[in-house]
């Protein structure tokens, strides 16, 4: 089956963003400071963002678990 994954670099803000889905979302932390997820009214995972890619880069490797 295959689906749309979007995939944004900013590399002026140093920000990454990868949407499984346009639907309407909110943010919300994860136990990584650098990650964001992006998620419903009912709390499914719509997509995530990394803030500071360049500095998380260096980390090897990046975890955080979203929900």
């Amino acid at each position: 089956m295959a689906e749309t994954v979007k995939v944004w670099y900013d590399g002026d803000g140093d920000f990454l963003e990868v949407l499984f889905s346009d639907k309407p979302g909110f943010m919300r932390e994860t136990d990584n400071d650098a990650v964001m997820e992006r998620v419903d009214e009912q709390g499914n995972l719509l997509g995530f963002s990394i803030l500071q890619v360049s500095r998380v880069a260096r980390q090897k490797p990046l975890v955080a678990e979203l929900v």
